[in-house]
């Protein structure tokens, strides 16, 4: 298990950079159109659309990775890996290390912005709708890499919630890095090795 985590943490980073580059890319656009107070001003709404994006994504790929490898599977255990592995680890990927990173940066509107509890009724049924996708279609490439690149952007837009009207070269810098890591492992936890930890050994071979 330790040599393939390791495998995909690696795997992943060239496409993790991407999506942190592609960040970036926005927030220079928008802070050289003088665009950063109004863009602030609506991130909110923008990341209540990337979030729950993510959230349907990624329980997507839990789900079917879980039911790829345990074709056998009761319903009650699908949706519990598949509800734990995308909104928990999306939590954790697109506020929680935002918000840290928002703290360290001393980010004048900081907050930390939980879906499930500040928007229950749109996080909630978007793992759910993830979840029933993958019971009818278990599929995970293609939902994989856009749960990877969307949220990137919902934790760039969770950070611009929390910036005033200007930012320096060396916050962009920070950001980027904050871009990188509230992706790179979390994803590769939910997606892979979450579901994973549920699979008997000899399935997974």
């Amino acid at each position: 298990m330790v040599r393939q985590i390791l495998r995909e943490l690696k795997r992943h980073i060239p496409f993790t950079t991407f999506g942190a580059i592609t960040g970036i890319a926005m927030m220079i656009i928008i802070v050289l159109s003088h665009m950063l107070s109004r863009v602030s001003e609506v991130s909110p709404n923008i990341f209540y659309i990337l979030h729950p994006t993510h959230v349907v994504l990624s329980a997507v790929v839990t789900t079917a990775i879980y039911k790829l490898h345990k074709p056998k599977c009761r319903i009650l255990m699908v949706v519990i890996i598949g509800y734990v592995g995308s909104v928990g680890i999306a939590t954790l990927s697109d506020s929680i290390i935002p918000y840290l990173g928002e703290l360290l940066l001393n980010l004048p509107n900081r907050g930390i912005h939980i879906g499930f509890i500040e928007n229950p009724f749109i996080t909630n049924p978007a793992a759910f709708l993830g979840i029933a996708i993958a019971l009818l279609r278990p599929t995970t490439k293609f939902p994989h890499y856009g749960h990877v690149l969307i949220s990137t952007w919902a934790s760039l837009f969770h950070i611009i919630m929390a910036m005033g009207q200007t930012v320096n070269w060396i916050e962009i810098t920070a950001i980027f890095l904050f871009l990188f890591f509230a992706v790179w492992i979390p994803c590769c936890l939910s997606d892979i090795v979450f579901p994973l930890l549920f699979v008997p050994l000899e399935s997974k071979a």
